[in-house]
């Protein structure tokens, strides 16, 4: 079957779950984007190897990473291989020299888990085919946002951060907010340094 590079895209918070996130992730040398929910947790994993944070103690993944490297195991490949009901299914090809393996993974973890080995992210072409979109061009909304509310499926619910969050931070100066991030992350309080993150990038788009 006919694989497609992918990469990430965006990640945000989730419009249509609470306590979830919307990782969109893109064809290499296409326009097509494929949108997946994933948990608080992974989300934060991936956004604290993406924005290069520095936790005070190695999160999961970065524990397995450390445990791969000093056996001299690699993972080599990411693949989404299959949907089914809406669950994303994929597999980590690993290599230690000798031989490849493949081992089962969640969807987020693996990604997750792709960044920290700088290793590509495949899929099928069926998949794209499938559950895959494509954004408009001339839209003002983030690629992740968009991603999401053309795949709902679901009525929309409230976002994780509230009003009240996004307006103290909004009130905040750029300084302040990279101060809050470093003693959030100090605290390992992962999830209100994503929110601080997404606020900080928001800046950097307008």
């Amino acid at each position: 079957m006919k694989k497609v590079q992918l990469e990430i895209v965006g990640l945000s918070y989730s419009q249509t779950q609470s306590g979830a996130y919307a990782l969109v992730l893109g064809e290499s040398a296409g326009s097509r984007r494929l949108p997946i929910i994933i948990g608080g947790f992974e989300a934060q994993a991936i956004a604290i190897e993406l924005e290069k944070m520095s936790p005070s103690r190695p999160l999961t993944h970065d524990l397995f990473r450390s445990f791969a490297e000093v056996f001299d195991i690699n993972v080599t490949e990411v693949l989404i291989y299959n949907l089914v009901e809406g669950i994303f299914y994929a597999k980590l090809l690993c290599n230690d020299g000798s031989r490849d393996v493949e081992i089962d993974a969640r969807t987020s973890d693996a990604i997750a888990l792709a960044i920290r080995f700088k290793c590509p992210i495949y899929t099928y072409e069926f998949i794209l085919k499938s559950a895959g979109i494509v954004l408009d061009d001339e839209s003002s909304t983030p690629p992740e946002q968009e991603a999401e509310a053309k795949a709902e499926t679901k009525p929309k619910s409230k976002e994780v951060a509230t009003s009240g969050e996004k307006g103290e931070y909004k009130s905040k100066s750029t300084e302040e907010l990279k101060g809050l991030l470093q003693n959030a992350l100090d605290e390992e309080k992962y999830e209100l340094a994503s929110k601080i993150r997404d606020e900080l990038n928001n800046r950097k788009k307008s």
